[in-house]
């Protein structure tokens, strides 16, 4: 028993050993071929590093040799390659702006139509969580449906679909949070906050027309509006309360069955009601 646990422990020994042998090596490999004057090497080099996976040594021996093949046959592949590098190191603004280079510089190439994808995948990568900037995930739909326009029966086409999707979700969420921060202001109770938000829920709906947010987005508009009444100085309150009732008409038009349509009721009663007393 003895003897089989030091046979296994001098086994493991040994190829730790071995592993550790392997990677100094490699590395060392790597040094001298960052400082070598012998560019086909580095690319040959930088081609197996990439197919092996990897991309950050593929990354740093493309980079140097890139300005030096420039403009022969092998520029193609290793400028295509270099996208690839960033995008799957994680660094996708860096990613999309080599796809988009690749494309405009090899617009004829076999690969065009893959890098004109991944210049706009790229950038959907990049999109952040709903509740931040959303300025990339803007720069992805408009990349997206750009590639969708020139190559509409790509094999990329779905792939690109199903990510716009997502980015117009993020944009449709970002805008219904915004126009919900300002109501939640209501508290204050100033015509302000409740004006900003009556124009928040306006532009919601004409920039998502069929959002599942619509039906609440359209009830709060009439609450909001008859907030904003019972704020208002004597001589606009019969004209937001009227607003408001006509609110209320539009939304029992859409949703008859609402989950909210006993509030608005109640409101559009009330409504009626404090403009019988106006009219007194």
């Amino acid at each position: 028993m003895y003897i089989c646990t030091l046979m296994r422990n001098s086994y493991k020994n040994l190829l730790l050993i071995t592993l550790i042998t392997v990677l100094i090596t490699a590395c060392s490999d790597f040094r001298k071929l960052r400082k070598s004057d012998d560019w086909e090497k580095k690319y040959d080099a930088a081609i197996n590093y990439y197919e092996q996976g990897e991309y950050y040594r593929a990354n740093v021996l493309l980079e140097q040799i890139l300005p030096i093949i420039k403009g022969s046959e092998k520029a193609e592949i290793a400028n295509f390659y270099y996208g690839y590098t960033y995008y799957y190191q994680g660094q996708y603004l860096l990613a999309s702006h080599y796809f988009k280079t690749f494309y405009d510089t090899f617009n004829r190439s076999q690969f065009a139509e893959e890098a004109r994808f991944m210049f706009g995948y790229s950038l959907f990568q990049d999109s952040p969580r709903y509740n931040l900037d959303q300025v990339s995930s803007k720069e992805a739909i408009v990349a997206l449906q750009g590639f969708i326009n020139l190559y509409p029966n790509s094999k990329f086409v779905p792939k690109a679909d199903a990510a716009l999707g997502q980015l117009r979700s993020k944009l449709e969420r970002k805008a219904y949070e915004k126009a919900l921060l300002y109501y939640d202001l209501k508290k204050f109770m100033t015509g302000e906050y409740l004006k900003a938000s009556l124009v928040e829920f306006d532009n919601f709906q004409d920039d998502f027309p069929g959002s599942s947010f619509t039906e609440e987005i359209q009830y709060l508009e009439i609450e909001a509006m008859y907030n904003l009444a019972e704020v208002s100085i004597y001589s606009v309150k019969k004209e937001r309360y009227l607003e408001a009732i006509s609110f209320y008409e539009t939304f029992i038009e859409t949703y008859e069955n609402s989950k909210y349509l006993k509030k608005a009721q109640d409101i559009y009663e009330d409504c009626l009601e404090q403009i019988r007393k106006l009219n007194s």
